[in-house]
């Protein structure tokens, strides 16, 4: 007796689009292929699985992080004692924010999110599984993926996918993209400030007044400390460190911060630096300027290796200095400080680039000479008139 089966059902993924929304087979995407070698290329739109999203990108900023490894810095490309950690092939950007245009089974119910919200990303995604992931610290997560970096592609690309394992945030879609892609350098700098345990009488001392520690100032001004004490080169820049909560702002250039500092606090020295240039220089600064028992957080990444007296951390003072890394349980705090307009955004987001002007972007973060504060670019448009979509070629 011969016998027939019906087949199983197919139990190949179903990804679901938004109502009305076509998504094209590929996408335009910037392709890193090592340093100073990054490329826009046509690239595959990513298909959700299960319990993933894809998102239109919005905007993605360019971070100091994003320069340093366009440049090769051996944080991410290793060296003599240190193995690579950024990947080639991989699409860069981890700051951003996207629109929900297709859904994998079972992410639009598990995120609680719709089609046509807005979400910014974590820059990690956390394996969960992890010595550290286990004890719910997961922004110090073992394998450490990253957007754009490492294991996931980012969002210099006009689509973006986001895996199961990664933290996402409603952020409102009546935001300029750029605005709203700024809770990441936000969080990260609120989450610095966090670490250094701020109390109502300190005096803070902010190193640099680019996105980082402007949004430091930003957080501890929330901690209203006694006074914030904002340093940079630029006068601009201290002008804008004032209106994001500085009490006082100096001019290394012209002033001896040091010595401007115990002049403030009857010779004694701050309480918290927060060092947020990447500067070896600013290190040393920051260990000289502190009093005895004051707290050093380092939040930069670093292309040249700084070089101190560690004796003033121990026998001299008796320093507690901190790490932090990411914007850890910060990040509701950040978009609510952008969405109440408590920041001067315009301001701060200066500059906004086209996909096919990355190259554009990227030279203007490494413009020494202050132009810029924030830049950022908007793989799917508009970039705003007057700002630098209207610049010829080679202005930028």
């Amino acid at each position: 007796m011969t016998t027939t089966s019906t087949p199983a059902p197919s139990l190949s993924p179903v990804t679901t689009t938004a109502p009305g929304v076509e998504i094209p087979g590929t996408m335009r995407a910037v392709v890193v292929h090592g340093p100073e070698d990054y490329r826009l290329e046509q690239r595959p739109v990513p298909t959700p699985g299960p319990g993933e999203l894809l998102l239109r990108t919005d905007a993605v900023g360019v971070c100091a992080s994003d320069l340093k490894c366009y440049h090769g810095a051996e944080k991410f490309w290793g060296g003599e004692h240190k193995d690579a950690w950024a990947e080639t092939d991989r699409i860069p950007g981890h700051e951003f924010v996207g629109t929900v245009v297709a859904a994998g089974d079972g992410a639009l119910e598990s995120r609680g999110v719709a089609f046509g919200d807005r979400l910014a990303c974590e820059q990690i995604v956390p394996c969960g599984d992890c010595f550290y992931c286990g004890r719910g610290i997961y922004w110090m997560c073992e394998p450490h993926d990253m957007f754009g970096f490492k294991g996931f592609d980012g969002a210099m690309a006009e689509y973006v996918l986001i895996p199961v394992q990664a933290l996402t945030h409603p952020v409102s879609t009546d935001l300029p993209g750029q605005f709203a892609a700024f809770s990441e350098p936000l969080s990260c700098a609120m989450h610095a400030v966090e670490r250094g345990g701020i109390q109502f009488e300190d005096t803070v001392v902010i190193a640099g007044a680019g996105p980082i520690g402007l949004s430091a100032i930003a957080g501890a001004r929330q901690k209203n400390p006694l006074r914030i004490i904002a340093l940079d080169m630029v006068e601009e820049k201290l002008e804008l460190a004032r209106a994001c909560g500085a009490d006082v702002t100096i001019n290394i250039a012209e002033e001896d911060a040091v010595a401007k500092v115990k002049e403030l606090t009857g010779g004694y020295g701050a309480d918290v630096y927060i060092e947020a240039t990447g500067h070896p220089s600013a290190v040393g600064q920051g260990l000289n300027l502190l009093r005895k028992l004051g707290r050093f957080v380092e939040y930069s990444v670093f292309k040249d290796k700084a070089s101190v007296d560690w004796s003033i951390i121990s026998d001299d003072k008796e320093l507690d200095v901190l790490g932090a890394h990411l914007g850890p349980h910060c990040w509701p705090a950040a978009i609510k400080l952008i969405e109440d307009d408590k920041l001067p955004m315009e301001r701060i987001c200066t500059h906004q680039y086209p996909l096919e002007r990355f190259q554009d972007a990227l030279n203007m973060v490494a413009d020494s000479s202050g132009q810029s504060v924030k830049v950022s670019i908007l793989p799917n448009g508009p970039v705003p008139a007057g700002t630098a979509n209207n610049l010829q070629d080679g202005e930028a």
